[in-house]
């Protein structure tokens, strides 16, 4: 079930390469720049502002909000050695991240089609206000027509986010290692490990190669691959099916995995936090298409 919801998942969105060229992601990808960097932008800050006021501690704070902003589990299991934050937080952030794209999957396309959206508007807000990769195509798929391939094209540029952010956490976590450790008091014991119920351990240095997915740069080939003419117009058939085959397989393993007890013991602030996350990047994605002119 593992494997299905992250590998066949992740050989999925490769094979939806095959029906792109790269003019086309350049186009998206460009197309939905700007909703991408303001919801981005205004989920971050929304995070930290309505985290404080609920009481959600500051690593979840961060974990709930990069999730929410970026790519779900992928994103916060990349900021967790940044700012090394306790497993607790991760289960905590993964759990209400998981809530809320099951959401999406039920309320977008009937908002899709209650906004008599387009295919190419309704992907580029499914790319940008949903959070896993799985939960952006099931959305996508559902709405029909050609909303699948722009989702997932947004949604790959979307994740390439998590590299500044990355960067940008890890040099934030580096000066308040300093600074408490040039008051004396590091809070943090031998190297890369907390003390003992801090939750907070020494940064994890961040190496740029492993914050970019493989699946994108194999997206990108296969892209690559259809603008140069290297796959014969026949393959394109097969190749969809067999991505639409397995994007059902991967659906079906992420709901086979779900764990009610794990969601019950997140607690009512995290999963108001990612609530609030959630229509907040909803309506600012929505807000920014319309006046951009594409809603």
């Amino acid at each position: 079930v593992d494997f299905a919801g992250r590998r066949v998942l992740q050989a999925a969105v490769v094979l939806l390469g095959a029906r792109l060229s790269l003019g086309q992601v350049l186009r998206a990808g460009a197309d939905s720049l700007p909703v991408t960097l303001v919801t981005l932008t205004v989920c971050l800050v929304a995070a930290q502002w309505i985290g404080r006021r609920l009481g959600v501690l500051g690593d979840l704070r961060t974990l709930i909000g990069v999730g929410t902003g970026v790519c779900g589990a992928s994103a916060i299991a990349a900021v967790t050695p940044v700012v090394g934050a306790a497993g607790a937080e991760v289960a905590y952030a993964v759990s209400t991240i998981f809530v809320f794209n099951i959401a999406a999957v039920l309320v977008f396309p009937l908002l899709g089609h209650l906004l008599d959206m387009d295919p190419h508007a309704f992907g580029t807000f499914a790319g940008t206000a949903v959070n896993d990769m799985s939960s952006v195509v099931a959305v996508a798929r559902a709405y029909g027509g050609d909303a699948t391939d722009q989702a997932v094209v947004v949604k790959l540029a979307r994740t390439l986010m998590i590299v500044p952010i990355c960067l940008g956490l890890a040099a934030l976590a580096r000066r308040r290692a300093g600074r408490a450790e040039a008051e004396g008091s590091t809070g943090a014991g031998p190297e890369g490990e907390a003390d003992a119920g801090s939750g907070v351990g020494r940064p994890a240095p961040v190496r740029i190669t492993r914050l970019v997915p493989w699946f994108l740069l194999g997206f990108l080939a296969l892209a690559a691959a259809h603008t140069a003419g290297l796959l014969p117009a026949a393959a394109h058939g097969p190749l969809g099916a067999l991505a639409g085959f397995l994007i059902t397989l991967a659906l079906s393993a992420i709901g086979l995995s779900t764990d009610p007890a794990r969601l019950r013991r997140t607690g009512p602030a995290p999963l108001l936090l990612g609530g609030c996350l959630w229509l907040v990047v909803t309506a600012t994605g929505l807000a920014v298409q319309f006046l951009t002119g594409h809603l």
